[in-house]
C-alpha cells in the first residue's frame, strides 16, 4: 500500500458539514486492491489480537462487533485502515468516531476519511494505521513495542498541541456557546469571534486586561504598598537586594517565623515559608534570589493558616479553592519514597502545570521540607499521617485543590472584589492565608499575600475535592455581555463562473452603508478599496485574514472549490450564502469527476448558511435549485426569467426572489414587487448587453437585500460599480482603442465561454478572439473551448498559458484548434503560443469598428498592455 496524498480539513467540507476536523488520505491499495480481508490468511485473528478494542466499533451493521463481522465476511483494506486510524487515536486519549472510505476514479485508489482531535496526531494515525495493517497482511502480527511506541507518540503529539487547562476551559465554553475561535500566530494568543466583534486572550489575560494592573500585580512589593495604603490586611514585609540586608529585614518584620520569596517570581518558584532560623533564612535567600529576575527578594512575616486562591472575574468572586501543598498520606507500610511513586501513578498527574494535577518531583527542596518535619524518604508513615514535600501550595509543584466557593464569608468576598478593583485587573487570583475562610479575615488575623494577573484556572475547573466551577463562562460573560455578538455578518459566494464579479459587487453595495467590508477574490484580499494581498485568495487562509481583522464589520468571501476540497471552509456558518451556477470546470481534479460531484462541493456553501439567514440560489440552474433541500436557511431565488416556475411557486408562498423583468432588475416577496434599476443603466451589464452580468447583478442585489441593505443603497451601488480594470480586473474590462474596442475577460471554461458569447455575439463588427485554456483540463474540455470559440468569433488566435500544468508545448493549442475545425473549418485560426505575442498579433490585425476579445492567463499583463495602447491611441487622437 502507498499513501499518495494526505489533506487536513479544518472546516465544513465535502465529506461533512458538522465534522469539520478530518484527515483525507488518498491511498493506493496496490496488490491489495482486489483482496478482501476474509481472503488474507490470519488477518482477522491478528487484528483482533493487536487491537481487541475494535470490537466496540459498530460500523454499518449498527451493533457492537459489527466491524469485526465486516472483516470476517470480507471488506477492503481502505475500510480497515479508516477504523484502525480512529481506534489508535481513541487509545491515545483522543475521542473520535466519524469515518468514510470511498473509491476514486483510479482503480484501487481510495479516499480514507476519518476524524481527528489534533491534526498532527491525526496524520500520524493515518501513517501508523497503514503500517499496522501492512504488517498484519505480511506477517500476521504487529510487534507490541511498535504499538506502544505509536500510542506514546500520539499522546505526546496531543499533549504538545494542548491549549493548557486555563485556555481550554474558556475554549470549551466558547464552543458550547457556538462562539468561533482560532489560534493566532504569535504569543500563544487565541481570538474569540470575528472581525470588529472579536476578542483576544492569552491564557487568562484578555485584551481588556490593563497593562498597569498586570505590571502592578507582578510587582509584589508595589501591590502590597497600594493595598496597605487602602487599609487591606497584608503581610508585614520589606524588599532587599543584597544578602547583608537580611538581618535588618528579619528584624523589621518582627523576627521569626518569616517567608522569603522572589520579588518577581511565579508558580511558587523560589518561595520558602515558615522559616524559623538564621540558617534556613540564608538558604531561602539564595533560593529566592536565584528565582528572581531582578535578584531582589521579599522578606515577610509568616502567618499561620491555609492557603486559599480566590478568583475574581470582571469585579466578581467566581471561585474559591483551598490549596494544599504536595504531600503523601501514610498507609503504615510504605516509605515516603514509595508513597510518592504511588501518588504519581494517578492518571490525572503529569509533567508540568498544563495537566489536571502535576507529578510530585523529588528534589533538594522536597528533601529539605521533609527534613524540617523530621522525615526522610525512607520513613514509613503511620496510617493517616501526612508528610509535606513542598512548603507552598502551588498545583504546579504537585499540590491539590479543594473547592471552597460556597464557604467563603461575604465580607471576604467584598474585600477580594475591592482589592481587584484597586489593582485594576479584569481577571485576578488573590492568595489569601487564613485559618478559616468562612470567617472575616479581621477575625482570623488573615492576610492577602498576593494578587496575581493571569491566574491559573485548573484548580477551579478540576479541583481534587469539591465541585468543579465553570469559570470560563464568567470570562465569556465579561468579553461578550448579553446582547452582544461575537460574530460579524458573513456573505459567502460560490459557483463555477461569476464569483469574483458578484463578490466585488456585493462588497461595493454594502460599502454604501458606511460599513468597513473585508472581501476575498481571485484577485486579492481587500478592505474596502484597499488591497491587502494580491493573488488568488479564495481559500480558507485568505478568509481568515478577513475574519481576524479587528477593523472588518462585514465579510464578503468568495469561496472556491479548491479550498473546500483541500482544507474545508474557514468559517462554521454564514448569514447569506450565494450559489451562482454549476458547470463543468476542473473536472478530473481532486477526485471530482462529474458535474454532480462538483455540485456537491459547491453545496457546502449553501448548507452552512444559518437558519436565520438566507441561501441565495440560481433558479435557472437545476443543480443549484436542488441545494435548497440541503440547507436549513431561508431560500431566496434569482432568475433571468420572470416566469420561472420555481420562482413563481416560491413567491406565492411568501418567499423572496430577484428577477429580470422587461429590461429591469426587480426584487419580489410575496405579493409585492420592487423594481431596482433598468439593466441598461447598470454599468456592470455592459448596457444590458451581457446577460450573465445581469444574472450576477441579480444575485448581488438579492444577497445585499437579504443582508438588510436599503434598496436605495443597492441602487446607488449598482450605478457606481463599473467593470473597469480597477474595480473588476479581468471581468468584462472594455478598452476603447480608438479605431476598435478590446475586451479582457477571465473566462477559462466552457460555461464561461458560453456566458461571454451572449455579449460578443451582439457586437456589430468583426470579432477576433485571442483564446486559450488551462493545461489541467480534460482533452474534451479543451476541444469544446475550440468549438465555442468558433461559434462566437470571426477569426481566432490560439495561445497557451505559460504554466502548461503538465502538458507538452503546443498540446493545448492543438486541441483547441481541433475543436474550432470540428465546428467550422472555414473560421480563420492560427497558433501563436506566447500570450503577449498573440495579443500583439491580434491588436495589429484589428479592423475599424471591430472587437478583440482577450482571454488571458495573466490578467495584469494583458491589462497593462492594453492601457499602454489606450494611452498611445489617446495621444494620437489629441495630436490630430
Amino acid at each position: 500500500m502507498r499513501i499518495l496524498k494526505t489533506l487536513t480539513l479544518r472546516g465544513p467540507n465535502y465529506w461533512s458539514i458538522r465534522r469539520t476536523k478530518l484527515i483525507v488520505m488518498r491511498l493506493d491499495l496496490e496488490d491489495l486492491a482486489e483482496r478482501y480481508t476474509n481472503e488474507i490468511p490470519g488477518f482477522f485473528e491478528g487484528l483482533s489480537r493487536v487491537l481487541p478494542t475494535l470490537i466496540d466499533h459498530f460500523c454499518s451493521p449498527g451493533y457492537r462487533g459489527g466491524f469485526y463481522e465486516r472483516i470476517q465476511k470480507g471488506t477492503l483494506m481502505g475500510h480497515v485502515i479508516e477504523h484502525v486510524a480512529l481506534e489508535l487515536q481513541e487509545l491515545a486519549g483522543m475521542p473520535v468516531g466519524f469515518g468514510r472510505t470511498r473509491e476514486t476514479a483510479d482503480a484501487g485508489v481510495y479516499n480514507v476519511v476519518f476524524e481527528y482531535v489534533d491534526e498532527q496526531a491525526g496524520r500520524y494515525a493515518a501513517r501508523a494505521a497503514v503500517r499496522l495493517c501492512q504488517s498484519l497482511v505480511e506477517t500476521g502480527t504487529y510487534p507490541p513495542q511498535e504499538l506502544a511506541q505509536d500510542l506514546q507518540d500520539l499522546q505526546e503529539l496531543h499533549a504538545n498541541a494542548a491549549l493548557g487547562p486555563s485556555t481550554e476551559s474558556i475554549i470549551k465554553e466558547a464552543e458550547a456557546r457556538k462562539i468561533p475561535w482560532m489560534p493566532l500566530s504569535a504569543r500563544a494568543m487565541v481570538q474569540l469571534g470575528y472581525g470588529c466583534n472579536s476578542k483576544r486572550i492569552q491564557a487568562t489575560l484578555t485584551d481588556r486586561s490593563s497593562i498597569l494592573g498586570v505590571e502592578l500585580a507582578c510587582d509584589k512589593e508595589g501591590t502590597k504598598t497600594i493595598l496597605q495604603d487602602a487599609g487591606i490586611p497584608v503581610p508585614r514585609g520589606t524588599t532587599i537586594g543584597y544578602f547583608d540586608e537580611l538581618d535588618d529585614a528579619i528584624a523589621s518584620v518582627g523576627g521569626f517565623p518569616i517567608v522569603i520569596k522572589p520579588l518577581d517570581g511565579n508558580h511558587g518558584r523560589g518561595i520558602t515559608i515558615n522559616i524559623n532560623s538564621r540558617k534556613e533564612a540564608e538558604e531561602a535567600y539564595d533560593l529566592a534570589s536565584a528565582a528572581s529576575k531582578t535578584k531582589n527578594v521579599i522578606v515577610e512575616r509568616y502567618y499561620e493558616g491555609s492557603d486559599h486562591r480566590v478568583l475574581v472575574v470582571n469585579g466578581k468572586v467566581i471561585a474559591v479553592a483551598e490549596r494544599v501543598p504536595a504531600h503523601v498520606v501514610g498507609d503504615g507500610t510504605s516509605t515516603i519514597a514509595e508513597l510518592i511513586e504511588i501518588t504519581n501513578q494517578d492518571p490525572h498527574r503529569g509533567d508540568g502545570h498544563d495537566n489536571v494535577l502535576t507529578k510530585i518531583v523529588l528534589d533538594k527542596t522536597a528533601t529539605d521540607v521533609l527534613q524540617r518535619q523530621g522525615y526522610t524518604l525512607k520513613t514509613v508513615l503511620r496510617r493517616g499521617d501526612r508528610a509535606y514535600l513542598r512548603a507552598t501550595a502551588n498545583l504546579s509543584t504537585g499540590g491539590i485543590a479543594i473547592d471552597r466557593t460556597d464557604e467563603i464569608h461575604p465580607e471576604n468576598v467584598w474585600l477580594a472584589e475591592r482589592v481587584v478593583k484597586i489593582i485594576g485587573l479584569d481577571i485576578a487570583g488573590l492568595d489569601i492565608v487564613t485559618s478559616d475562610i468562612r470567617k472575616p479575615l479581621r477575625e482570623t488575623n488573615g492576610v492577602i499575600v498576593e494578587v496575581n494577573a493571569a491566574p491559573g484556572f485548573r484548580m477551579h475547573v478540576c479541583p481534587s475535592q469539591g465541585l468543579p466551577r465553570n469559570v470560563g463562562a464568567a470570562v465569556l460573560d465579561m468579553l461578550f455581555p448579553p446582547g452582544t455578538s461575537p460574530r460579524i455578518p458573513i456573505v459567502a459566494i460560490t459557483g463555477t463562473n461569476g464569483k469574483t464579479t458578484t463578490t466585488r459587487l456585493i462588497a461595493h453595495i454594502i460599502q454604501q452603508t458606511g460599513k468597513i467590508v473585508g472581501y476575498t477574490t481571485t484577485d486579492g484580499i481587500y478592505l474596502n478599496e484597499h488591497l491587502v494581498e494580491k493573488g488568488d485568495t479564495t481559500g480558507p487562509q485568505s478568509a481568515q485574514v478577513i475574519l481576524k481583522d479587528p477593523t472588518v464589520e462585514v465579510a464578503v468571501l468568495e469561496t472556491a472549490r479548491g479550498g473546500i476540497l483541500r482544507s474545508g471552509i474557514a468559517f462554521d456558518t454564514c448569514d447569506v450564502s450565494v450559489v451562482l451556477n454549476v458547470a463543468a470546470d476542473h473536472l478530473g481534479l481532486g477526485d471530482i469527476n462529474t458535474i454532480e460531484e462538483l455540485a456537491r462541493v459547491k453545496s457546502v456553501v449553501a448548507e452552512i448558511a444559518s437558519s436565520e439567514g438566507f441561501a441565495v440560489l440560481n433558479a435557472d440552474d437545476p443543480r443549484v435549485v436542488a441545494m435548497a433541500q440541503k440547507t436549513k436557511a431561508k431560500i431566496a431565488y434569482f432568475s433571468m426569467q420572470s416566469d420561472n416556475d420555481i420562482v413563481q411557486s416560491h413567491i406565492r408562498q411568501g418567499g423572496l426572489a430577484a428577477i429580470y423583468d422587461r429590461g429591469s432588475l426587480a426584487i419580489m416577496e410575496g405579493d409585492w414587487q420592487l423594481r431596482i434599476e433598468e439593466a441598461k443603466n447598470i454599468p456592470v451589464t455592459m448596457g444590458g448587453m451581457a446577460p450573465f452580468m445581469i444574472a450576477n447583478a441579480l444575485a448581488a442585489c438579492l444577497a445585499a437585500f437579504a443582508s438588510g441593505v436599503d434598496i436605495e443603497k443597492i441602487r446607488q451601488g449598482l450605478r457606481s460599480f463599473k467593470t473597469s480594470a480597477a474595480q473588476t480586473p479581468g471581468r468584462m474590462n472594455l478598452f476603447d482603442l480608438g479605431r476598435y474596442q478590446a475586451l479582457i475577460d477571465y473566462a477559462h471554461n466552457p460555461a464561461g465561454y458560453e456566458a461571454l458569447s451572449g455579449f460578443v455575439c451582439n457586437w456589430q463588427g468583426e470579432r477576433l478572439g485571442v483564446v486559450g485554456g488551462p493545461g489541467d483540463r480534460r482533452d474534451e474540455d479543451l476541444i469544446l473551448l475550440g468549438e465555442l470559440s468558433a461559434k462566437m468569433f470571426d477569426r481566432i488566435i490560439v495561445k497557451e498559458d505559460r504554466d502548461r500544468r503538465g502538458r507538452e508545448s503546443g498540446e493545448v493549442a492543438a486541441l483547441i484548434v481541433e475543436g474550432v475545425k470540428r465546428h467550422n473549418p472555414d473560421v480563420p485560426c492560427k497558433i501563436v503560443l506566447d500570450e503577449s505575442e498573440a495579443i500583439e498579433a491580434g491588436l495589429s490585425e484589428m479592423k475599424e469598428g471591430g472587437l478583440i476579445v482577450i482571454l488571458p492567463e495573466s490578467v495584469s499583463s494583458a491589462i497593462a498592455l492594453l492601457e499602454e495602447r489606450q494611452a498611445e491611441s489617446l495621444l494620437a487622437k489629441n495630436a490630430k
